[in-house]
């Protein structure tokens, strides 16, 4: 899959410009049309009784698209403005979904710590239903350009097939592609099975990848693959949303929560 068809979400918050900047970066490398898509809440926090004035509400938007095209025509990026019209929370993050199925990837940025007026879990909501791989960008720090040292995570789930696929496109234009396989102790291996190599896969496209594995022991998972990301200098960390961990889908979705909260680098999730 080629990426021609990007996809940022906007908001009125201080990291917006950080997200921008990356998804411009992404765009110009890979010659794809970028879609602002400015989508905030009408409603302050969980409250139900605090509301924003619609005249503030038109004006941020106002902002985010002069912000947004400018820089867009700047870079040489062909832009497309998609505003949210402000509502209840259900109503934003039901709409911001369905307008990521019709992009290639979604730009989100994290929202541990962000105080833009979004919904809560719009991020993590956005992950499980597009459909789409969302690249999510840290609260702290610049990433100007990513993907030049990228970090895959393999347990060999069926999430983890399809984010290594999804992010095929930015591994190809990379500088170094490391494979972490996760491995549980004493793990069964299912017998009859040819020897399966997701390294041979990537050399196939073309991809130089290095392998590594890991026995997981005390610490989870997420642990593992973020200290590691951060470690080795990651830009991007790939990873199988749901399915980086064994175990019912509670624990699997604890997993990608932790991730979303405590990401070290930008991260591609699919699912």
């Amino acid at each position: 899959m080629a990426i021609k068809d990007l996809l940022v979400h906007l908001d009125s918050g201080a990291r917006a410009a950080e997200r921008l900047e990356l998804a411009i970066g992404l765009a110009r490398r890979h010659g794809a049309r970028l879609t602002g898509l400015f989508a905030e809440s009408a409603v302050l926090g969980q409250s139900l009784v605090g509301r924003r004035s619609p005249e503030a509400m038109a004006q941020a938007a106002q902002a985010a698209r002069e912000t947004f095209e400018a820089r867009a025509a700047a870079a040489g990026v062909p832009p497309r403005w998609w505003p949210i019209e402000p509502g209840e929370f259900a109503v934003v993050v039901g709409a911001t979904v369905q307008c990521c199925r019709y992009v290639d990837v979604a730009v989100f940025g994290q929202q541990h710590g962000d105080d833009a007026p979004v919904p809560d879990g719009l991020v993590e909501r956005v992950i499980a239903e597009c459909g789409r791989p969302v690249v999510v960008v840290p609260s702290v720090g610049h990433y100007a350009a990513v993907a030049r040292r990228v970090l895959v995570a393999w347990p060999g789930s069926r999430e983890s097939a399809r984010a290594l696929h999804d992010a095929l496109p930015l591994l190809e234009g990379a500088k170094e592609v490391l494979v972490l396989s996760l491995q549980l102790p004493q793990a069964d291996v299912a017998g009859g099975l040819p020897p399966l190599d997701v390294a041979d896969h990537l050399r196939a496209h073309g991809v130089n990848a290095t392998y590594d594995r890991t026995i997981l022991g005390d610490l989870a998972s997420a642990d593992v693959v973020l200290n590691r990301a951060s470690d080795d200098g990651a830009d991007l960390t790939v990873i199988g949303a749901y399915g980086l961990q064994a175990g019912g889908l509670r624990k699997r979705a604890d997993t990608t929560r932790a991730i979303l909260e405590t990401m070290t680098t930008p991260v591609l999730l699919s699912t």
